[in-house]
Protein backbone atom coordinates (compact mmCIF):
# COMPACT_ATOMS: atom_id res chain seq x y z
CA UNK A 1 0.00 0.00 0.00
CA UNK A 2 2.86 2.44 1.26
CA UNK A 3 4.90 1.71 -2.21
CA UNK A 4 1.84 1.95 -4.60
CA UNK A 5 1.05 5.65 -1.94
CA UNK A 6 4.86 6.35 -3.11
CA UNK A 7 4.77 5.71 -7.03
CA UNK A 8 1.54 7.57 -7.30
CA UNK A 9 3.22 10.98 -5.54
CA UNK A 10 6.46 9.94 -7.43
CA UNK A 11 4.52 10.03 -11.30
CA UNK A 12 2.79 13.19 -9.84
CA UNK A 13 5.87 14.89 -8.65
CA UNK A 14 7.41 13.86 -12.10
CA UNK A 15 4.00 15.54 -14.04
CA UNK A 16 4.82 19.04 -11.68
CA UNK A 17 8.70 19.01 -12.57
CA UNK A 18 7.61 18.41 -16.53
CA UNK A 19 5.41 21.60 -16.06
CA UNK A 20 8.21 23.74 -14.90
CA UNK A 21 10.48 22.25 -17.59
CA UNK A 22 7.71 22.65 -20.01
CA UNK A 23 7.17 26.31 -18.94
CA UNK A 24 10.89 27.11 -18.95
CA UNK A 25 10.95 26.10 -22.81
CA UNK A 26 8.45 28.88 -23.78
CA UNK A 27 9.82 31.51 -22.26
CA UNK A 28 11.71 34.14 -25.06
CA UNK A 29 14.79 33.22 -24.03
CA UNK A 30 15.20 29.82 -25.84
CA UNK A 31 15.70 30.87 -29.41
CA UNK A 32 16.21 27.62 -30.88
CA UNK A 33 13.86 24.72 -31.46
CA UNK A 34 17.29 22.50 -31.52
CA UNK A 35 18.28 23.99 -28.11
CA UNK A 36 14.97 23.32 -26.70
CA UNK A 37 14.92 19.53 -27.40
CA UNK A 38 18.30 18.93 -25.98
CA UNK A 39 17.43 20.94 -22.67
CA UNK A 40 14.27 18.87 -22.46
CA UNK A 41 16.01 15.80 -23.22
CA UNK A 42 18.53 16.76 -20.53
CA UNK A 43 16.29 17.30 -17.65
CA UNK A 44 14.78 14.03 -18.70
CA UNK A 45 17.74 12.26 -18.48
CA UNK A 46 18.95 14.09 -15.29
CA UNK A 47 15.35 12.88 -12.91
CA UNK A 48 15.36 9.36 -14.55
CA UNK A 49 12.52 9.78 -17.10
CA UNK A 50 11.98 7.31 -19.97
CA UNK A 51 11.25 9.27 -23.00
CA UNK A 52 8.35 7.95 -24.39
CA UNK A 53 5.95 8.75 -27.01
CA UNK A 54 2.94 10.23 -26.68
CA UNK A 55 4.62 13.51 -24.72
CA UNK A 56 3.21 16.77 -26.02
CA UNK A 57 3.40 20.67 -25.24
CA UNK A 58 0.28 22.17 -26.18
CA UNK A 59 0.75 25.41 -28.06
CA UNK A 60 -3.23 26.16 -28.20
CA UNK A 61 -6.23 25.37 -26.07
CA UNK A 62 -7.36 26.01 -22.63
CA UNK A 63 -7.46 23.77 -19.18
CA UNK A 64 -10.32 24.22 -16.89
CA UNK A 65 -10.36 23.95 -13.39
CA UNK A 66 -13.87 24.29 -10.85
CA UNK A 67 -12.95 24.32 -7.08
CA UNK A 68 -14.56 25.89 -4.16
CA UNK A 69 -16.99 28.01 -6.81
CA UNK A 70 -13.97 29.69 -8.57
CA UNK A 71 -13.00 28.54 -12.09
CA UNK A 72 -9.14 28.78 -13.08
CA UNK A 73 -7.95 28.52 -16.65
CA UNK A 74 -4.62 27.56 -18.52
CA UNK A 75 -4.45 28.98 -21.79
CA UNK A 76 -1.37 27.10 -23.90
CA UNK A 77 -0.90 30.38 -25.84
CA UNK A 78 1.00 32.04 -22.86
CA UNK A 79 0.72 29.51 -20.26
CA UNK A 80 2.60 25.97 -20.25
CA UNK A 81 0.22 23.02 -20.78
CA UNK A 82 1.85 19.40 -20.97
CA UNK A 83 0.30 16.02 -21.45
CA UNK A 84 2.56 13.50 -20.92
CA UNK A 85 3.18 9.50 -20.38
CA UNK A 86 5.19 8.10 -17.67
CA UNK A 87 6.19 4.67 -17.78
CA UNK A 88 8.34 3.46 -14.71
CA UNK A 89 9.16 -0.37 -14.69
CA UNK A 90 5.48 -1.78 -14.83
CA UNK A 91 3.50 0.81 -13.90
CA UNK A 92 2.15 3.03 -16.89
CA UNK A 93 1.03 6.62 -15.96
CA UNK A 94 -0.61 9.71 -18.17
CA UNK A 95 -1.43 13.22 -17.33
CA UNK A 96 -1.99 17.10 -17.88
CA UNK A 97 0.57 19.18 -15.95
CA UNK A 98 0.57 23.49 -16.11
CA UNK A 99 1.98 26.11 -14.72
CA UNK A 100 1.14 29.43 -15.40
CA UNK A 101 3.73 32.00 -17.25
CA UNK A 102 3.90 34.20 -14.00
CA UNK A 103 4.31 30.61 -12.03
CA UNK A 104 2.12 31.74 -9.50
CA UNK A 105 -0.88 28.43 -10.18
CA UNK A 106 0.42 25.03 -11.14
CA UNK A 107 -1.84 21.90 -11.58
CA UNK A 108 -1.58 18.44 -12.09
CA UNK A 109 -3.74 15.58 -12.76
CA UNK A 110 -2.60 11.90 -13.70
CA UNK A 111 -4.16 8.40 -13.75
CA UNK A 112 -3.05 5.29 -14.23
CA UNK A 113 -2.58 2.90 -17.52
CA UNK A 114 -2.10 4.10 -21.04
CA UNK A 115 -4.17 7.49 -22.98
CA UNK A 116 -6.49 6.16 -25.07
CA UNK A 117 -9.76 8.21 -26.63
CA UNK A 118 -13.08 7.77 -25.76
CA UNK A 119 -12.18 6.15 -21.83
CA UNK A 120 -12.71 6.99 -18.58
CA UNK A 121 -9.51 6.12 -16.09
CA UNK A 122 -9.32 6.55 -12.10
CA UNK A 123 -7.28 9.43 -10.98
CA UNK A 124 -4.39 8.01 -9.43
CA UNK A 125 -3.17 11.76 -7.94
CA UNK A 126 -3.60 15.27 -8.26
CA UNK A 127 -2.22 18.61 -6.71
CA UNK A 128 -3.37 22.11 -7.27
CA UNK A 129 -0.85 24.98 -6.10
CA UNK A 130 -1.22 28.90 -6.09
CA UNK A 131 1.14 31.65 -4.90
CA UNK A 132 -1.26 33.92 -2.76
CA UNK A 133 0.86 36.72 -1.05
CA UNK A 134 3.67 37.34 0.55
CA UNK A 135 2.00 36.66 4.19
CA UNK A 136 0.50 33.20 3.20
CA UNK A 137 3.18 32.20 0.28
CA UNK A 138 1.23 28.91 -0.74
CA UNK A 139 -1.65 27.32 -0.99
CA UNK A 140 -2.02 23.97 -1.61
CA UNK A 141 -4.73 21.09 -2.60
CA UNK A 142 -3.71 17.31 -3.05
CA UNK A 143 -5.68 14.74 -3.63
CA UNK A 144 -6.84 12.95 -0.53
CA UNK A 145 -6.78 9.45 0.29
CA UNK A 146 -10.03 9.95 2.85
CA UNK A 147 -11.90 9.83 0.19
CA UNK A 148 -11.86 5.71 -0.97
CA UNK A 149 -10.31 3.98 -2.32
CA UNK A 150 -12.58 4.25 -6.00
CA UNK A 151 -13.61 7.40 -5.46
CA UNK A 152 -10.71 9.17 -6.36
CA UNK A 153 -12.06 10.43 -9.55
CA UNK A 154 -12.50 10.15 -13.33
CA UNK A 155 -10.09 11.22 -16.17
CA UNK A 156 -12.14 11.37 -19.71
CA UNK A 157 -10.64 11.29 -22.82
CA UNK A 158 -13.07 11.95 -25.59
CA UNK A 159 -10.30 12.39 -28.15
CA UNK A 160 -6.44 11.64 -27.87
CA UNK A 161 -3.45 12.09 -30.35
CA UNK A 162 -5.38 12.38 -33.41
CA UNK A 163 -4.46 15.06 -36.35
CA UNK A 164 -3.85 18.43 -34.62
CA UNK A 165 -5.54 17.56 -30.69
CA UNK A 166 -3.36 16.27 -28.18
CA UNK A 167 -5.80 15.82 -26.08
CA UNK A 168 -9.93 16.61 -25.27
CA UNK A 169 -11.87 16.10 -22.28
CA UNK A 170 -12.93 16.12 -18.80
CA UNK A 171 -11.86 15.17 -15.51
CA UNK A 172 -13.39 15.37 -11.98
CA UNK A 173 -11.44 14.23 -8.83
CA UNK A 174 -11.83 15.17 -5.02
CA UNK A 175 -8.42 17.68 -3.34
CA UNK A 176 -8.12 18.43 0.12
CA UNK A 177 -6.01 21.41 1.51
CA UNK A 178 -4.06 18.98 3.91
CA UNK A 179 -4.18 15.25 4.48
CA UNK A 180 -5.76 14.71 8.15
CA UNK A 181 -8.57 12.13 8.33
CA UNK A 182 -10.77 15.33 9.32
CA UNK A 183 -10.01 17.76 6.57
CA UNK A 184 -12.29 19.10 4.14
CA UNK A 185 -12.27 17.81 0.93
CA UNK A 186 -13.17 19.66 -2.42
CA UNK A 187 -14.78 17.91 -5.79
CA UNK A 188 -12.88 19.68 -8.76
CA UNK A 189 -14.07 19.35 -11.98
CA UNK A 190 -11.95 20.41 -15.04
CA UNK A 191 -12.29 20.28 -18.95
CA UNK A 192 -9.56 20.60 -21.57
CA UNK A 193 -8.69 20.54 -25.23
CA UNK A 194 -5.60 20.76 -26.06
CA UNK A 195 -3.85 21.23 -29.18
CA UNK A 196 -0.34 21.05 -31.11
CA UNK A 197 -0.56 24.03 -33.59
Amino acid sequence: MNNSRFTKWFILCVLLISGVVSSCQKDDSVKAMDNTKEVAAADSASLGIINTPGNFLASKGILKITIEDSTYSFDAATDSIAFINVHNGDNKYFGITAINKAHTMSFGISSEGFAVANANSKVAGGQFLFTVGERKPLLQYTLTRFVGKDDTGKITLEKYNNQNIIAKGTFFTFLAKDDKESSPFYRVEGSFELQLK
